[in-house]
C-alpha cells in the first residue's frame, strides 16, 4: 500500500508567491518588448512623414547672357555754354529814346533793339557835308589856279615859285575834300550807332539801361555803358573734363581705329530725361592737362533747334572710348554685392546654384555690360534671387534676357 507523503508547509507557503513573482517578470517583459515596438513604429511614421511634407526645390528663372556688338564708353558730367556771347554796349553817348524788344525774347541778326538819340550826330553830318561842299569849290578853284599857272609858265609869264604855291595849294584842296569826306563817313558812322542792332541770333537778356538814361559810347568797356547781352542757343556747347585714365582710352581708341574713322559721336540726356535722346559731335579736346586737376577740357557741340537748353545748364554725357566688340549683358538686378564682390548666380545642369565674381561695365539698354566672369553658355538666375543660395538645389524655369530702352 503505497503512502502519500505529507506536502511541506514551506513549499505550501512559497509555491504561490513563486508564481505571482514570475507572472510579474513577464508583464514587465511584454510591457518593454511593446514599448519597443511602438518607438520604432512611431520613428518610422515620423520619417514618412517629415520625408512626405520636404518642400521641392525653389522654383527661379534663368537665361543665358545677351550677346551683343556693343562700343565701350565713359560718361562725364558737363555744363552748356553758349557758341556765342555778345555783350552789347553803346558805341555814341546819347540819351536812350527806345527800346524795341521785351526782356528774354529771342531775336534774329539785325533787329533794332535800343535807339539813342540820333539828333545831334545827324547835326554832325550835315556839318561834315557843307564841309565837303566847301573842300570841293576850294578844290576846283585850285585846280583852275594851278591850270593857268601852268599856261603862264610855258609863256615864261609865271614864275616857278608861284607854279610851285599853285601846285602845293591844288594838293592841299584836294586833302581837305578827302579830310571832308572822312567826316562824313564818320557822322554817317554816328547816327547809324545810335540804332543798336543784335549782331546775332539768339536769346537776349534784360535791359541794363531804361528809356531817359544817359549814356556813355566808347571803343572799350570801361568807357561804355552795358546795354544787354546775347546768347546763341542752336547748336549749344557741352563742356565738360575728362580725367587723365579717360583720356588715355580715348586716345588709344583713336589710335587703334585711325583720327578719321574714330567716333565723335556722343549721347546727351539733361537730368530730368531718361535713356540717351539728344545726340552731338565731340569738337575740341584740349591740348594739355591741368596740372593742378589733373584733367583736360573737352566739348561738344549739340543741336538745340527747339532752344530748349539754356546756357548753365548740366546734363550726362557719353564719350565712346573703343570700338564694337561682342559683349555679354545681363539684368542689373541680377547682379549682388557681396562686401567688396560682385557677383552672379548661375545654376549648373543638376540644378546646384554656383555664385560667379564678375567685372561689370557700363550700362547698354537696361542691361549691365559683363566685362569677364561669365560664358555665353551660362544659366544665369534673372528672376526669384532671394529664394537661392549658393550650393543649394534650385528648380530652374527657362527665361530670356531683353534690351528694355530707356524713355
Amino acid at each position: 500500500m503505497s503512502v502519500t507523503p505529507p506536502s511541506s508547509p514551506v513549499a505550501a507557503r512559497t509555491s504561490p508567491r513563486h508564481a505571482r513573482r514570475w507572472l510579474g517578470a513577464g508583464f514587465l517583459a511584454l510591457l518593454a518588448v511593446g514599448g519597443v515596438l511602438s518607438f520604432e513604429q512611431f520613428s518610422q511614421s515620423t520619417d514618412a512623414a517629415e520625408t512626405a511634407a520636404a518642400p521641392p526645390p525653389p522654383q527661379v528663372t534663368v537665361a543665358h547672357p545677351l550677346e551683343r556688338q556693343v562700343a565701350g564708353s565713359t560718361e562725364f558730367t558737363g555744363q552748356f555754354s553758349a557758341v556765342d556771347y555778345v555783350e552789347i554796349r553803346a558805341q555814341v553817348s546819347g540819351y536812350l529814346t527806345e527800346i524795341h524788344f521785351t526782356d528774354g525774347q529771342i531775336v534774329k541778326k539785325g533787329d533794332l533793339l535800343f535807339v539813342i538819340d540820333p539828333r545831334p550826330y545827324e547835326i554832325q553830318l550835315q556839318q561834315a557835308q557843307a564841309r565837303l561842299q566847301t573842300a570841293q569849290a576850294n578844290l576846283e578853284l585850285a585846280n583852275k589856279q594851278l591850270s593857268r599857272t601852268t599856261e603862264l609858265k610855258r609863256s615864261d609869264f609865271a614864275s616857278g615859285e608861284l607854279l610851285d604855291q599853285r601846285t602845293q595849294g591844288q594838293r592841299s584842296a584836294q586833302a581837305d575834300l578827302d579830310d571832308a569826306k572822312a567826316a562824313i563817313r564818320a557822322a554817317a558812322l554816328n547816327v547809324e550807332f545810335t540804332h543798336v542792332i543784335a549782331p546775332l541770333s539768339g536769346k537776349i537778356s534784360t535791359h541794363r539801361a531804361s528809356i531817359g538814361s544817359l549814356v556813355n559810347g566808347g571803343q572799350t568797356a570801361s568807357s561804355s555803358t552795358l546795354l544787354t547781352t546775347i546768347v546763341s542757343l542752336d547748336p549749344i556747347h557741352l563742356d565738360f573734363e575728362m580725367s587723365e585714365s579717360d583720356y588715355l582710352a580715348f586716345r588709344r581708341y583713336q589710335q587703334d581705329v585711325g583720327p578719321t574713322a574714330i567716333d565723335r559721336k556722343v549721347d546727351v540726356r539733361l537730368s530730368d530725361e531718361k535713356g540717351w535722346p539728344r545726340q552731338g559731335m565731340l569738337s575740341f579736346v584740349d591740348n594739355q592737362i591741368d596740372r593742378a586737376s589733373g584733367t583736360i577740357h573737352a566739348r561738344a557741340d549739340i543741336p538745340n533747334p527747339d532752344l530748349f537748353i539754356a546756357p548753365g545748364q548740366f546734363a550726362r554725357l557719353r564719350l565712346p572710348t573703343s570700338a564694337a566688340r561682342s559683349t555679354l549683358l545681363v539684368p542689373d538686378a541680377a547682379v549682388m554685392l557681396d562686401q567688396s564682390t560682385q557677383l552672379v548666380l548661375t545654376v549648373k545642369a543638376d540644378g546646384t546654384v554656383v555664385p560667379k565674381p564678375v567685372e561689370l561695365g557700363q550700362l547698354v539698354d537696361g542691361l549691365r555690360v559683363v566685362k569677364s566672369g561669365l560664358a555665353p553658355a551660362d544659366q544665369v538666375i534673372i528672376n526669384g534671387l532671394m529664394l537661392a543660395r549658393p550650393g543649394t538645389k534650385v528648380t530652374p524655369a527657362p527665361g530670356s534676357i531683353e534690351p528694355q530702352p530707356e524713355g
